[in-house]
């Protein structure tokens, strides 16, 4: 692999490209669970929102694993990592193809939530350092890619794979896809490193910034009114809308695209007015939310609002996720980590409480009436931030007295999914 002094401007190495199809597959795992619901809950003899929990399970192992991981491999080298992480995320859907148990199903969502943890706390910083310094950004921009792609053709190609060859099928697939990344990674990325002397205690101590949590708030909120609906949006197309089985994965498809439409926008308006971009984005999503208790029943009507909810939901993230690095001051890699874990408390906290809304009298329309009332509530601390003054300028980034190619506290930017 070239070094990355060595990189020339405008071409990326291989490496950047299989970290970023490694991005891929674990936001793939991640919600493509959503669009297999029931054939899960059939399969596995519990009832459509008790499946519901394998996703809740996935985002709560993220939620420690992300920053666990950062901190535990701050020093350590960062191949092993990555193919370590790769195996265990191998490992988990081999377990969960071959089990009959849903006990044993959701353990392995979380254990492979560990392992895409590790993977995201060092691919990122793998992927610049690979690139170089002219290429960075580019280079954060593709691993950014291969998750938002995720959304658009993973889950949906999955959904699809899973009613010819059942819910086990994409599980097989992914494991599969997951240990060819490993050998790659292997062969790749540099048997030796250097190690950087890293404070854990500063990275900690940059906590205090009271913007920081108001960003990773917004971040929690708006990721947890989406997932609310999304989750559950399966059994909504199919009871409610009357759309057969086999074109769920067509709107799971417009959901995909709009969420990668929204990141965009969001990445091209954010800088210049991120309040701005970031409260419109919010209440837009409420309302989307709330017309689709009444416009559901509709097929026409409600593919537009799906993708018109990944469209607005997914215009904050890359906004807030900026604006939680900007407050971070000195604490880059602890706070990507963070950002991840936030976005996943959302995940986690909104599909749990969609599960009781959905088994309540409302019924189809829970799931989409908790998301509105979240999506809502980050309208809260993107106001703060905007009375505040979220653009003023926070600490600049102490830089590393560390060669470019070593530097691990580089500032990044980070998935905005998980």
């Amino acid at each position: 692999m070239p070094s990355a002094s060595g990189t020339t401007p405008g071409k990326l190495p291989f490496v950047v490209w299989v970290l970023a199809a490694g991005t891929f597959l674990m936001g793939t795992t991640e919600f493509v669970v959503a669009g297999l619901l029931p054939e899960l809950a059939g399969d596995l003899g519990v009832s459509v929102s008790h499946a519901g929990l394998l996703i809740t399970a996935f985002a709560i192992g993220m939620i420690i694993g992300s920053p666990t991981m950062a901190l535990a491999t701050l020093r350590l080298p960062q191949r092993r990592t990555l193919i370590l992480a790769l195996s265990v995320f191998c490992l988990g859907h081999l377990v969960a193809a071959l089990s009959t148990s849903f006990t044993i199903v959701l353990a392995a969502r979380v254990v492979t939530a560990l392992a895409t943890g590790a993977f995201w706390s060092v691919g990122f910083v793998v992927a610049t350092t690979a690139a170089g310094p002219h290429n960075a950004t580019r280079a954060t921009g593709v691993m950014i890619g291969g998750l938002t792609l995720a959304n658009v053709v993973g889950v949906p190609i999955g959904s699809f794979a899973g009613q010819f060859t059942g819910w086990r099928g994409p599980f097989w697939a992914l494991a599969v896809l997951s240990g060819l990344a490993a050998v790659f990674i292997g062969r790749f990325i540099p048997a030796q490193e250097q190690r950087v002397e890293v404070s854990i205690r500063a990275e900690v101590r940059a906590l205090r910034q009271g913007r920081l949590w108001l960003a990773l708030g917004a971040a929690m909120l708006i990721m947890g009114g989406v997932l609310a609906t999304y989750t559950y949006v399966a059994p909504l197309l199919t009871d409610r809308a009357g759309i057969p089985e086999g074109a769920v994965p067509l709107v799971l498809i417009a959901f995909g695209v709009g969420a990668l439409g929204g990141t965009t926008t969001g990445g091209r308006l954010g800088d210049r007015r991120p309040m701005v971009t970031t409260i419109t984005a919010a209440a837009a999503t409420a309302l989307v939310l709330l017309l689709m208790i009444p416009l559901s029943t509709n097929p026409v009507t409600v593919t537009v609002l799906v993708f018109l909810m990944g469209l607005t939901g997914f215009t904050v993230n890359p906004v807030v996720t900026a604006l939680a690095m900007r407050f971070a001051g000195d604490a880059p890699t602890l706070t990507s980590a963070l950002t991840t874990s936030a976005f996943n408390v959302g995940v986690a906290a909104g599909s749990a409480i969609a599960g009781t809304a959905l088994d309540s009298s409302l019924g189809l329309t829970g799931p989409p009436l908790v998301g509105t009332v979240i999506a809502a509530l980050t309208l809260l601390p993107l106001i703060v931030l905007a009375v505040h003054g979220a653009s003023h300028k926070g600490r600049i980034v102490a830089q590393s007295s560390a060669p470019t190619h070593e530097r691990r506290d580089e500032p990044a930017q980070v998935p905005s999914q998980h």
